[in-house]
């Protein structure tokens, strides 16, 4: 039975929620000069824009927890066997649901805004509102006159895709859907998404604060109230853009968490420029200059997303982008959604040019300013250096739509084209950093900065030089940016303790600091300096398909053969499944059911039925041996998605203080191929006797009649008997038990065993009742393998302890200039 009214709500809502956003936009512009009846009447409004929105959440989560596969959404993004918390990512895995996701944070930010700033709540619920008349046509799915208006996630399946079931049976409702992407099945998809698009949203605050005050000829008394919202946003947009990469780190089989796709690029842009704008916007505070720079670079964040919206959802990199959406016909209202905001934000600078106060005294190099206007100089030009890159099949378009080819390809060697530029910039970067900070807290001369300076210079010399010597560091750029983040370090600590002295309340900017030059000196060991252990000197190429360096860096293991590597020796102990009860299982133990979440596992205890965490997902269990006698376990996992005709692998991570072993298996196997079995070899056994199977010592123990053969039905003169053969494995035993079935006294039926880690399976051939003895037949294969790469990260932990100090130097800063606005706001001072 198809759920008519729970789609038919959801698209109300929808149109609720695009309606009450048009409105409320018109009502908050008519009540821009402090026009109280407009204004109560807009937030009214607005609050049904919020309540509507919820509505579609509610009614989208409904439809996927209660698996109605007849939603296109629903089929497309869901599946029976996803757990709870992976549905809950099914939610925004779509475009829909991720600008649904994005106008939801709008929603609630609006509601934060009308709520405590009473003075500029029309001007900037004015801005907040249009971003949310676009953000719901971008779900309306209606069409008008021909053209599409948006893509509705309440659209049946049978409306989307023309497929000629649907036309003998309209109702159709598929069993099943098509499941999460494997890619996306790790727990920051539940966390990250929405945590960067909180980071997408806030960035309109700032960028409405700077257009409501154009708007009503307040040029400058925006910056206060901006300010800590530019800092909360800088903050959320930065933790989702790590978290993004420790997923990539933890789930991608690159190796590393940052790898240049334009994807990654396109919202590290933005964030560079909103960090750029917050440290002018505090210099005009303390100063009274670059106002105009404050505007053009909180615009510039704001369009930037909105370019990098564009970018990743308009198809437009869909052949240079490994997880781009595709196009769902809205590219074309995309670039509309930009451009109109382009428009609108330069004739609003425009139109106050003039009016816009500026100063007109050069900035001496012994000033704060000058310091802060080159650290964002530095910032805007990484910013730009990236943007420039990832833009290529943009040019191509642009060129296209002008009537000749470009044909520009993206680079393929991203060190030489971000990471080498980037990393120069930082070396600027740090060293401004550090210097910068002195002028923060005191005036400065030539002759009390060099005082100041000399110390930590001299600290930091040291420490890069013991750093140096004991980390062999050599290639020059990194024995640069490693001097260039100790002295910013260094140099920031010591402003940090000054400050803590006074007024710790200061101290944000220097443990900003702190932070982002551990993120540096992390990044520059563990990207530059990490250990490839499984580098393969057998000169053999593992697969003709792989690269090079994929052949070079990688190693063959063989279930239960150590094999050393560097300092370990490693052992593959075969493919286990994730339970709930009992952990990892050897999958040869298990047993499907009917329900694929149960599997029943016969061992000598008796027989368990456990329970699957996500039954889709296999893993390796791979053991590290040191030669101290440590040990410990890794399960880098696989999953062949048989709806989307995927196989992924990601890695698993041992994390010590100083280094992380990262592991991650290459490939195996597959699972659905036939072995290649040698011709059957026949011995004749009494019971008791030892003799070799494939190598291995074997033991026929006993032989027993046994009444029920599963998958065999025994009819009363039938007789079923078995061999128990005890198998001495590398590290455990082993029972083969092939069963001999004779039915009605003629026929006989032969059920083989087979023992998958030692590689062979038997029969029992004939039963010798005179001799007491059996012939039995053993055929053995290839044992299980997997190829896999190990690579040692030094000093990755530096990169997470950065982030998370550049969190808390953030969250510092936040509340100061959140607390300075709300006194300027009770006094009166922002009307």
């Amino acid at each position: 039975m198809i759920h008519y009214f729970e789609g038919q709500l959801g698209h109300t809502f929808v149109i609720i929620a695009f309606v009450t956003s048009m409105l409320s936009a018109y009502a908050y512009f008519k009540g821009r000069n402090q026009d109280k009846e407009w204004t109560t009447f807009a937030s009214k409004i607005f609050y049904v824009h919020v309540f509507s929105i919820i509505g579609i959440i509610g009614t989208l989560f409904y439809l996927i927890t209660n698996h109605y596969f007849e939603y296109h959404y629903v089929f497309s993004h869901s599946s029976k066997l996803l757990p709870i918390y992976y549905q809950i990512s099914c939610f925004w895995e779509g475009q829909e649901g991720s600008f649904l996701l994005w106008m939801f944070w709008n929603a609630i930010l609006g509601v934060i805004l009308i709520r405590t700033n009473n003075f500029w709540k029309a001007p900037v619920m004015f801005v907040v509102a249009l971003t949310q008349v676009f953000l719901a046509s971008m779900i309306l799915g209606v069409v008008i006159f021909d053209i599409k208006l948006g893509s509705s996630p309440f659209m049946l399946l049978r409306e989307v895709i023309d497929a000629p079931i649907f036309k003998t049976n309209p109702n159709f409702i598929p069993e099943d859907g098509n499941g999460l992407n494997p890619l996306l099945q790790n727990y920051w998809m539940v966390i990250h998404p929405p945590t960067l698009f909180l980071g997408f949203a806030t960035t309109v605050i700032p960028f409405a604060y700077c257009i409501g005050g154009l708007l009503i000829g307040k040029n400058k008394e925006w910056i206060r109230p901006a300010l800590p919202w530019a800092q909360f946003s800088a903050m959320i947009l930065g933790v989702g853009i790590l978290m993004g990469a420790y997923w990539a780190y933890e789930t991608l089989n690159f190796g590393g968490y940052w790898n240049w796709d334009p994807v990654e690029n396109a919202i590290y842009v933005p964030w560079l420029v909103l960090v750029a704008s917050i440290h002018v916007m505090i210099a005009y505070k303390k100063s009274g200059s670059a106002l105009k720079i404050s505007m053009i670079l909180v615009v510039a964040s704001f369009l930037l997303v909105l370019y990098a919206t564009f970018l990743t959802r308009s198809g437009i990199l869909g052949n240079s982008s490994v997880h781009s959406f595709t196009d769902l016909g809205l590219s074309g209202q995309l670039l509309i959604y930009l451009l109109v905001f382009i428009a609108l934000s330069i004739a609003f600078i425009v139109k106050r040019w003039k009016d816009i106060p500026s100063t007109k005294e050069e900035t001496s190099p012994y000033s704060r300013e000058f310091w802060i206007f080159m650290g964002a100089a530095v910032l805007c030009l990484m910013a730009f250096q990236v943007l420039a890159g990832t833009s290529i099949p943009v040019y191509n378009q642009v060129a296209e739509l002008f009537g000749f080819e470009l044909n520009m390809a993206p680079a393929t060697d991203t060190y030489s084209a971000y990471s080498l530029p980037q990393l120069i910039l930082s070396v600027l970067l740090a060293i401004l950093s550090g210097t910068g900070q002195f002028f923060w807290w005191k005036k400065m001369d030539g002759k009390k900065l060099k005082e100041e300076l000399r110390t930590p210079f001299l600290i930091s010399l040291v420490i890069s030089g013991l750093i140096i010597v004991i980390g062999k560091i050599t290639e020059p750029y990194y024995v640069i940016l490693l001097i260039a983040c100790i002295y910013s370090i260094v140099a920031n600590s010591k402003v940090f303790i000054g400050i803590a002295k006074s007024n710790i309340k200061l101290s944000g900017g220097s443990i900003t600091h702190i932070g982002v030059a551990l993120m540096l000196v992390g990044i520059l060991f563990s990207s530059g300096y990490s250990k490839i252990l499984s580098t393969n000197y057998t000169s053999m190429v593992w697969s003709s398909e792989f690269p090079e360096e994929v052949n070079k860096d990688n190693l063959l293991l063989f279930i239960n053969e150590p094999r050393q590597m560097d300092e370990y020796s490693m052992i593959y102990r075969g493919i286990r499944k994730d339970t709930r009860e009992d952990g990892f299982v050897d999958q040869n133990e298990l047993t499907p059911t009917i329900n694929p979440l149960k599997v029943v596992r016969k061992s000598e205890r008796g027989t368990d039925t456990l329970t699957l965490i996500n039954p889709e997902n296999s893993y390796f269990e791979v053991e590290y041996h040191t030669e101290e006698g440590k040990q410990f376990t890794l399960f880098p996992r696989v999953q062949i998605n048989t709806a989307m005709d995927m196989i992924v692998y990601s890695p698993d991570i041992k994390r010590k203080v100083n280094a992380d072993m990262y592991t991650h298996v290459r490939t195996f196997p597959d699972p659905d191929q036939e072995p290649d079995w040698s011709e059957p070899q026949e011995i004749k056994v009494k019971i008791g006797d030892q003799f070799f199977i494939n190598d291995y010592v074997a033991t026929l123990e006993r032989m027993e009649p046994v009444s029920n053969v599963e998958g065999t039905p025994l009819s009363s003169g039938d007789i079923a008997v078995k061999a128990v053969i005890n198998l001495q494995g590398e590290y455990k035993d082993y029972d083969a038990e092939p069963v001999f079935v004779i039915r009605n006294k003629e026929y006989v039926g032969r059920i083989d065993d087979q023992v998958n880690d030692l590689a062979f399976r038997v029969s029992i051939q004939n039963i010798l009742p005179q001799e007491n003895a059996v012939v039995l037949a053993y055929q053995t294969t290839q044992k299980d393998w997997i190829i896999m790469e190990a690579v040692k990260k030094p000093w990755i932990n530096l990169l997470w302890i950065g982030t998370f100090l550049l969190v808390i130097g953030f969250i510092v800063a936040i509340r100061r200039r959140y607390l300075e606005f709300v006194r300027m706001r009770d006094k009166g001072v922002e009307a």
